[in-house]
């Protein structure tokens, strides 16, 4: 079986990446789980470019070939954000429980289609020979007037899917994984697995 380090300290990304590589025959090893717990400082400006720095870092250390993921929402009526910076709007240490409340209230005034958002994810395979790989993937949504939905994290419930009328935190994680941005970089990901790892 290939092993690939996942560089991320997020567990809800962990569970959900091994949800989708189910039957996979490539095991996706958390940097954690081989103690490496640092922070990779994001200095890019677009997430292909973060999933790149984060995945280089950890290819560095190990000498392994590794996989990053950098995703976040974009908001139209914010201009785009909170964008690369979704995980440290308002602070890190903010619950989002907060972060979505506040972005509702900033949309107060917007009606329709000024509500457009969409979850973005890019992802970066780098090997120790210096390759690089990435794939991208969205799921557009509008922001919801309320949250709504206790299953998935972040800023799952306030993105509205209206072709599904609910949020991506009403979802069950087997439609959510199936529809969105990370399973959409995922699966791309998985054909490029396929052909490096023949």
């Amino acid at each position: 079986m290939i092993k690939i380090i996942f560089a991320t300290t997020n567990m809800n990304k962990v569970r959900e990446v091994n949800m989708m590589m189910e039957g996979f025959d490539v095991e996706l090893v958390p940097m954690t789980d081989i103690g490496i717990d640092v922070e990779i400082e994001e200095t890019g400006t677009t997430f292909e470019e973060n999933a790149i720095i984060k995945a280089k870092a950890i290819c560095e250390m190990t000498g392994e070939v590794a996989l990053a993921d950098d995703s976040g929402l974009e908001v139209d009526y914010l201009d785009g954000a909170p964008g690369v910076y979704s995980a440290r709007f308002l602070g890190e240490d903010t619950p989002y429980e907060v972060k979505n409340d506040y972005i509702i209230e900033k949309l107060k005034d917007a009606k329709g289609k000024e509500r457009s958002a969409r979850f973005a994810c890019a992802m970066a395979m780098v090997f120790p020979n210096g390759d690089v790989e990435t794939c991208y993937g969205t799921i557009e949504g509008l922001i919801s007037y309320e949250q709504r939905g206790k299953n998935g994290f972040g800023y799952d419930p306030i993105v509205y899917v209206p072709e599904y009328e609910m949020t991506t935190g009403e979802m069950t994680p087997q439609l959510k994984n199936s529809i969105s941005h990370r399973g959409k970089a995922l699966e791309q990901m998985k054909e490029v697995m396929k052909r490096r790892f023949k």
